[in-house]
């Protein structure tokens, strides 16, 4: 008999973590087969990631195992968070409604923009001289 598990793909600027959650765990929190709380070692981060669980008062019924790529730490913690909150759907349909209006489910589409040729950065110029 295969395990019962719900997958969720969450992006955050260039970051993709692949969530998969199993119901009926102890509580587990892997991110690439490290402790979530290990890999991030920054408290925030650690609650960014946890917020859809945290809302919906159920963290000891799902083990989580994620594999976050790509962008820095804070990228992919905002990545856990859209995977974590779009896989707890799947396993129930009836978490949609607060993860909805909390903002869990909405794809955070900033990005960075790109250096434009002939300045510094995206809007930053090179100081302009008259003499």
């Amino acid at each position: 008999m295969a395990v019962e598990q719900y997958w969720g793909t969450g992006r955050r600027k260039t970051s993709v973590a692949r969530v998969r959650l199993i119901p009926g765990g102890a509580g587990q929190f892997v991110v690439n087969k490290k402790s979530i709380e290990e890999y991030f070692g920054r408290e925030d981060l650690v609650m960014l990631a946890k917020q859809p669980i945290a809302l919906i008062e159920r963290s000891e019924g799902y083990d989580i195992f994620v594999n976050a790529h790509g962008g820095g730490i804070s990228g992919q913690a905002g990545a856990i968070l859209h995977g974590l909150a779009r896989a707890l759907i799947k396993a129930d349909e009836s978490f949609r409604p607060a993860l909805k209006k909390a903002g869990f489910l909405t794809r955070d589409s900033r990005m960075v923009e790109r250096k434009k040729y002939g300045q510094k950065g995206a809007r930053a110029r090179y100081q302009f001289s008259k003499r």
